[in-house]
């Protein structure tokens, strides 16, 4: 199964929520693994944070494998401030810059 890598350029707010999630349904649509790149999104909100939960379980409703394979600090901050680290389930990689 090959996998497909979806990277999001713009932010993950209530004012991109559409395209998103037109973006990550069409990806899941496709057979194989998803992939997204987040680490270019420089804001979150709950619209972003709902559209990353439904990828997650429409993926396992479809049988498919669904990462965040790059997060943004803003990502990982809202998730982590969520506790839904866990649920994504994902590595997280924090750069020395970031640790300091």
């Amino acid at each position: 199964m090959a996998t497909k890598r979806v990277t999001l350029l713009e932010d993950l707010t209530v004012y991109q929520a559409a395209t998103h999630k037109q973006q990550l349904l069409d990806a899941l649509a496709a057979d194989g693994a998803v992939e997204i790149d987040l680490s270019q999104v420089g804001e979150i909100d709950t619209a972003g944070l709902q559209l990353l939960i439904l990828g997650k379980r429409e993926a396992l409703r479809l049988g498919c494998d669904f990462r965040i394979v790059a997060h943004s600090p803003e990502v990982r901050r809202t998730i982590d401030f969520c506790n839904l680290t866990a649920f994504f389930g994902d590595p997280v990689v924090i750069t020395a810059c970031e640790a300091v």
